[in-house]
This record gives C-alpha cells, structure tokens and sequence, in this order.
C-alpha cells in the first residue's frame, strides 16, 4: 500500500501475538517508512528511508 496521506496509517505484523511488545510501521507515506514502540503510540517515532527499511526487513527474513 502506497497511498500518500498527511497521517501514517499504523500497524503491527500478522506475526505479532498482539501482546504489547510491538512496532508498529506505516507504509502509506511516499519515500520513509516510520516506526513507532506499539506500547507508546504517542512517543517518538523513527524515521527510515523506504530503500533502508526495505534492506532492513530483507536481512531479517534472510536464512
């Protein structure tokens, strides 16, 4: 999902057991990806460029 919008649209992975102890990540904001402790919705954010997030989650996933 890549649709523009002044606010992010949070949310958590299907993988999360929804227990608290989550990020959540907004992919609808052009070009940065932010990310934010699930526990603190209104604390403070981190913002990572699309390209970076993107290798992130790549690293993670690889064996």
């Amino acid at each position: 999902m890549t649709t523009s919008t002044e606010s992010p649209c949070w949310f958590t992975s299907s993988y999360s057991d929804h227990g608290g102890q989550c990020v959540e990540v907004a992919t609808n904001l052009p070009g940065i990806i932010p990310v934010r402790d699930s526990k603190t919705p209104g604390g403070p954010v981190l913002n990572f460029r699309a390209e970076a997030f993107a290798a992130f989650v790549a690293g993670i996933k690889a064996p």
